[in-house]
């Protein structure tokens, strides 16, 4: 599930294989919308799909020529973005 107010969207629950498609598409919803900050405090479990989606959104806003920022990121999606050598994609704040 995806919370949007005030240019910050905060994902709340789990970003895994199951809820990807799902949060995909909220979250591209939210960006495009003007969302520019992604508040991960709300992750309740994670594992590599998460780490797709957050390189999709990041994907999106660069086509957009948005600025975006992902914050209080749960170290398992640090830890997965670091192993798969994608972490310097992502705007981790």
């Amino acid at each position: 599930m995806i919370e949007v107010a005030e240019g910050r969207m905060r994902v709340i629950g789990p970003m895994v294989i199951t809820t990807a498609t799902a949060l995909k598409a909220a979250g591209e919803s939210a960006l495009s919308a003007g969302a520019e900050v992604v508040d991960l405090s709300g992750v309740t479990d994670a594992d590599s799909a998460a780490v797709a989606v957050l390189l999709a959104w990041t994907r999106g806003a660069q086509e957009r020529q948005q600025a975006l920022s992902i914050v209080q990121s749960p170290e398992s999606i640090r830890s997965l973005a670091t192993l798969y050598g994608v972490a310097e994609l992502l705007p981790l704040a």
